[in-house]
């Protein structure tokens, strides 16, 4: 649909109502002049929150359908994704004691979703719940997501057969400079919704003790991560064999000058987020 026919809806919509154009900039929280320029097409110039809480107010139901000239881009969208989850279930897979059950689809008390990956300690009978994201657009639609799915975990686990005692959740990020770029501006809401750390979440899934609420940085092409801060990325050398390492730590952890190869794993953010 073009600009103007747009406009012409949510016009048409308004008059519906029998409201002003003042009456919609006061509830959307934008001036009359925006709503004007809706009306009449004029969309260039107005930020897609804007447009987004006018239609909100009117019921009108916005949908961004993206299309590349490339060809099926839903297809390569879920590639990405299948990509950085084949990686996740390995790893977890050489830390021993997991079992992960990917795409678990759930229907509760109206709601539906897919939690990406279920992970289940029986040992402790600690449960995980991971969300990938292969791209950072919407920094609060993906917290509200993902807080959504945990709360319906433990009832999701039950109808597997798991009786859990302790939830955790991790967020992992495909490791772009974008994606990052996204996390440096909303390091605050991270911290605050995930502060467990790197180190902190590497430790819980060798000994899961207690709840755990993080974020990993990941790479879906090499299977490690390769940034350090929430807002930066370290520099990596290519062994022999042909597989990253993490370059030495600066505070001297780490496997660098022990003489012992250590298995390569995501590098922590100081903030919290290490995706």
């Amino acid at each position: 649909m073009d600009d103007i026919r747009f406009g012409a809806r949510v016009r048409a919509v308004r008059m519906r109502r029998g409201w002003r154009q003042a009456d919609v900039a006061r509830r959307a929280g934008v001036s009359d002049a925006t709503v004007s320029r809706i009306e009449r097409g004029h969309l260039d110039a107005i930020s897609l929150r804007s447009i987004r809480a006018v239609a909100a107010v009117l019921e009108i139901r916005l949908e961004l359908a993206p299309w590349w000239r490339g060809g099926d881009l839903e297809r390569l969208v879920n590639a990405r994704h299948a990509t950085l989850a084949e990686v996740v279930i390995r790893w977890l897979a050489g830390l021993g004691g997991w079992i992960v059950r990917p795409e678990v689809s759930f229907a509760i008390r109206g709601e539906r979703g897919v939690i990406d990956l279920l992970v289940w300690h029986a040992a402790t009978r600690t449960l995980l719940v991971i969300e990938l994201k292969t791209a950072l657009v919407d920094i609060g639609e993906v917290l509200g997501t993902f807080d959504r799915k945990c709360r319906l975990a433990l009832q999701v686990a039950r109808d597997l057969g798991w009786d859990p005692i302790t939830v955790g959740a991790c967020l992992v990020i495909s490791d772009t400079p974008t994606n990052r770029r996204h996390a440096a501006g909303f390091a605050g809401t991270f911290r605050a919704a995930l502060p467990d750390d790197g180190p902190a979440v590497r430790r819980w899934l060798r000994a899961p003790d207690g709840p755990l609420r993080g974020v990993l940085f990941f790479s879906d092409r090499h299977g490690v991560s390769i940034g350090g801060g929430i807002a930066s990325r370290r520099r990596v050398s290519m062994g022999r064999s042909g597989v990253d390492h993490p370059a030495p730590r600066s505070d001297g952890a780490g496997a660098a000058g022990s003489g012992v190869r250590r298995r390569p794993e995501p590098v922590s953010s100081r903030h919290g987020v290490t995706k």
